[in-house]
């Protein structure tokens, strides 16, 4: 079922005005992009026949910009034995990037999940082995994509719902000394990336999880390790979602700190089966408050969705009970927050109207 007659406040705009990348570099970010996995995983049934559709959107380069490999560059496929590189999973993705004049955001380097089994299972490290452990990693995986990378996360999701350290086999062994060693070893194996902070649920300004996230800021600023920017996950709830105003404050939040950029890094919107209007409506808001607030906000270089292609999304897997989180449905029509974002980026093309005040969100469901 579609709905798109229910939202009189979207209008309709031909195809080709309505791509994505374009009218975001108008309004003055350096991308709007959409991670993907690698051919074998999109071509698994039952979409198997999707696959030349899913292809040519994501190569469109005025659709998307930039990319990002959800999975290839992730431990368990580049080093799946000590010291033993894999790097095929990650160059699907940096081909199509480098096919389509795509900028490859990368991701991510030290993570808690999707280890390597003899990392995470292996109970007797020692500090000076996990230390000689981490950097092997970055220098394998970083040097390999050296200078190709437009920023890399360099630690990923290092914090726990409560805003403290998340008991990972790093912080476990080495506190968050593992921290600051991943931005230092990353800064010297690819020196021109931007180096990344990126975490979930750190969208809010005044949740102690986005107070851990600038924690992490701080404490890398303080010891004069590079960090350039912070990535806001921006997995998001249809039906509570922070206002425009919020993903304001909280990147400016950051910026503060010292970090030269922000950017909205695995934006998805989902929504509580089953899908309707009131539903697709709080979406498309959604999705147009962290537009508009990352065309207001100098720092926020561009935002990137997690995938396009609503089969392909990892939100049923994980929330049983939501899903068209993304911007295609199965059949190939357009959620209707894909206009709400256009009509958002037109209204900004080069920038003429930033001086107009942000508009008031309203209050109650959806906010």
């Amino acid at each position: 079922m579609r709905f798109l007659a229910a939202l009189s406040f979207v209008v309709a705009l031909p195809l080709a005005s309505a791509q994505l990348d374009a009218l975001a570099k108008a309004a003055g970010l350096k991308y709007f992009g959409a991670a993907t996995d690698t051919p074998g995983f999109r071509e698994r049934e039952p979409y198997a026949a999707q696959y030349p559709t899913y292809d040519a959107i994501l190569r469109d380069p005025k659709e998307f910009g930039q990319t990002t490999p959800t999975n290839g560059q992730k431990w368990m496929f580049t080093e799946p034995s000590p010291g033993v590189f894999n790097f095929t999973e990650g160059e699907v993705v940096s081909k199509i990037a480098a096919d389509t004049g795509k900028l490859l955001r990368c991701h991510a380097l030290v993570w808690h999940s999707q280890l390597a089994p003899w990392v995470d299972t292996t109970t007797n490290w020692t500090a000076d082995g996990l230390r000689a452990a981490i950097k092997r990693h970055i220098d394998g995986v970083a040097g390999h994509w050296k200078g190709r990378c437009y920023a890399w996360d360099v630690v990923n999701e290092a914090l726990d719902e409560d805003g403290t350290y998340r008991k990972s086999v790093f912080y476990n062994v080495l506190g968050d000394e593992y921290i600051r060693l991943a931005f230092q070893w990353a800064a010297a194996a690819d020196p021109g990336a931007k180096l990344y902070y990126n975490d979930y649920g750190i969208e809010r300004p005044d949740s102690v999880k986005t107070a851990g996230a600038k924690r992490i800021v701080k404490m890398l600023r303080d010891a004069g390790i590079r960090i350039d920017g912070v990535g806001l996950q921006a997995h998001l709830h249809a039906d509570v979602h922070p206002t425009m105003e919020d993903h304001m404050r909280t990147m400016q939040g950051y910026v503060e700190l010292g970090v030269s950029e922000v950017a909205f890094t695995e934006l998805d919107v989902r929504i509580v089966a089953p899908t309707n209007a009131t539903s697709l409506a709080w979406q498309t808001e959604s999705y147009q408050f962290v537009t508009e607030a990352c065309v207001r906000v100098k720092e926020c270089v561009g935002i990137t969705i997690w995938d396009f292609y609503d089969p392909f999304s990892w939100i049923p897997a994980v929330f049983p009970g939501n899903g068209d989180a993304l911007l295609w449905f199965a059949d190939w029509t357009k959620h209707p927050a894909y206009d709400g974002i256009v009509q958002t980026l037109k209204k900004f093309a080069n920038r003429t109207e930033l001086d107009t005040p942000p508009c008031t969100s309203r209050e109650g469901k959806g906010v």
